[in-house]
C-alpha cells in the first residue's frame, strides 16, 4: 500500500491561515468575536510563549555556535559589515518607497479627513531616550538579566563577546565548544517540534484577529492600510526577490516559495523573534550555509525592520494629512534618516513600531497624539509589516551566503595560481 504522503509545512500553516480567516469572519459576522478572545486566542498565547522561550537559546547558542563554524575572526567581521550594510540600505529604501506611495495616494485625495479625530487623540510616548544613551544599553550590565528581559540586542552583544572569546582561546576553548554545539543540536530539536505547532498558532491567532478586527479592515483608515500594504508588496518584490536573484541567482518564484513558511508564520504572530526558528528552516531550503544563517538571522531579527520603516514613513506622511501639514522636501530626508535609525533600534515584538513612530512624528513637528489614530489598525498594519522583516531576513542571509561563497571561490582561485607560479 502507498504510504500517504505528509503536507509540508508551508501548506499546513497556509491552509491554517485560510480556515482562520473562514472561522473569524463566522465569529464576526454572528456577533461572536469575544468567544475568540476568550477561547481560541489562549491557544495561540501558548504557541507564542513556547516561541518566546525558545528564542534567547536560539539567538545566543546559533550566534556563538555560527561564528565558531566560521573559525575565523575576519569571516565575522566580513559577514557582520555585509549584512548591517544591506540592512541600512534596504531600509533606505523601504521609507523612500513608502514616502512615494503615500504622497501619491495623498495628492490623489485618497487618504480620509480626520483632522477631528486627530484634535481629539490622545497618545502618551515612551521617552525615546537618545542615541549614546542607546548605544550604552546594548552592552549588558546582568548577562542573566538580559536574558529574562529577552532583550535581543544585549543578547546578540553577549553572543558575540562569548563566541570571539571561544576562537580566540583556540584549543584551551575545546571543551566549551563541544559544549555549545550539543547545547545547539538539542535546542534545534526543541525548535523543531515548536514549529511543529505552527499551524495552530496561525489558525487562533488569524481567527481571533479577523473576528475582532474585520470591521476595522472596512473602516476609513482602509485607504491607509492599503497604501501600506502596496508599500510593503513593491519593497518585497523590488528588493529583496531582485537582490536575491542578483547576489545569489535565486529565481523571484524560488525565493518567495522558500521563505512562505516564515512569510506566513511573521503575518500572524507579528514577531520577527518569534518567527526566527522558522525563519532558519527557510534560510535552509534557500541553500545558505549553517553557520552564516546562524549569525545573519538572529542579527536581521533584531535589526531589520524595513517593514516598519515603510509604517513610519506611510502614517507620517497621513497624520501630517490630518493636521493640515504639508511637508518639505528636507522633512522627508530628516524622515527616512529618522526611521531608517529608528527602524534598526525597534525590537522583534508585537506593536514595537508605535513606539518608534512617535519619535519619527516628534523629528518632524507633528503632535504625537497622531498615533492614536492609527493605533486601532495597528494590528492589520504589523501583520504585513512583519512579513517583510522576515522576507528581508531571509534575502540578506541568501545573498551574503552567496557572497561569502563567491568569496572564499576567488580566494581558492588565487592560492591555485600562487602554487603554481611557486
Amino acid at each position: 500500500m502507498k504510504k500517504k504522503k505528509k503536507l509540508s509545512l508551508p501548506v499546513q500553516i497556509f491552509i491554517a491561515l485560510v480556515l482562520g480567516i473562514v472561522v473569524g469572519l463566522v465569529f464576526y459576522f454572528t456577533g461572536a468575536a469575544g468567544f475568540t478572545t476568550s477561547y481560541i486566542k489562549p491557544f495561540g498565547d501558548i504557541f507564542v510563549n513556547l516561541l518566546k522561550f525558545i528564542v534567547v537559546p536560539v539567538v545566543l547558542l546559533s550566534m556563538i555556535d555560527g561564528i565558531i563554524s566560521m573559525g575565523d575572526m575576519k569571516k565575522v567581521g566580513a559577514v557582520g559589515w555585509k549584512t548591517i550594510l544591506y540592512f541600512m540600505v534596504t531600509t533606505a529604501v523601504a521609507c523612500v518607497i513608502g514616502l512615494v506611495l503615500a504622497t501619491v495616494f495623498n495628492n490623489a485625495g485618497l487618504f480620509p479627513n480626520l483632522s477631528e479625530a486627530a484634535q481629539a487623540a490622545e497618545y502618551e510616548a515612551k521617552e525615546y531616550a537618545g542615541f549614546m544613551a542607546t548605544l550604552v544599553a546594548i552592552f549588558p550590565t546582568n548577562m542573566w538579566k538580559a536574558f529574562t528581559e529577552a532583550n535581543m540586542l544585549q543578547v546578540i552583544v553577549i553572543a558575540l563577546l562569548f563566541g570571539g572569546s571561544i576562537l580566540a582561546a583556540g584549543e584551551k576553548s575545546k571543551l566549551v565548544r563541544d559544549m555549545v554545539t550539543s547545547a545547539y543540536a538539542v535546542v534545534e530539536r526543541l525548535m523543531e517540534f515548536i514549529i511543529s505547532l505552527s499551524p495552530i498558532g496561525v489558525f487562533t491567532y488569524m481567527t481571533w484577529v479577523v473576528a475582532t478586527q474585520g470591521a476595522e479592515i472596512l473602516g476609513s483608515l482602509a485607504l491607509v492600510i492599503l497604501c501600506a500594504y502596496i508599500s510593503y508588496i513593491l519593497h518585497a518584490l523590488l528588493v529583496y526577490s531582485v537582490s536575491a536573484k542578483a547576489f545569489a541567482g535565486i529565481s523571484p518564484v524560488k525565493f518567495f516559495k522558500n521563505a512562505s513558511a516564515a512569510m506566513i508564520f511573521a503575518f500572524t504572530s507579528t514577531s520577527s523573534a518569534a518567527t526566527l526558528p522558522v525563519s532558519k528552516e527557510c534560510a535552509d531550503a534557500l541553500g545558505a550555509e549553517d553557520d552564516i544563517s546562524s549569525f545573519v538571522l538572529p542579527l536581521g531579527a533584531t535589526i531589520n525592520m524595513d517593514g516598519t520603516a515603510i509604517y513610519q514613513c506611510v502614517a507620517t506622511v497621513f497624520l501630517a494629512t490630518c493636521a493640515g501639514m504639508q511637508l518639505t522636501l528636507s522633512q522627508m530626508i530628516l524622515i527616512v534618516v529618522t526611521a531608517t535609525l529608528a527602524s534598526i533600534g525597534t525590537a522583534g515584538t508585537p506593536g514595537a513600531g508605535m513606539i518608534m513612530l512617535a519619535m519619527v512624528l516628534q523629528s518632524v513637528g507633528l503632535p504625537v497624539e497622531g498615533v492614536a489614530l492609527v493605533a486601532g489598525v495597528d494590528r492589520i498594519l504589523d501583520m504585513m509589516r512583519t512579513t517583510v522583516n522576515v522576507t528581508g531576513d531571509a534575502a540578506v542571509a541568501t545573498c551574503v551566503d552567496a557572497m561569502q561563497k563567491r568569496a572564499a571561490a576567488r580566494r581558492a582561485r588565487k592560492a591555485e595560481k600562487l602554487a603554481k607560479a611557486a
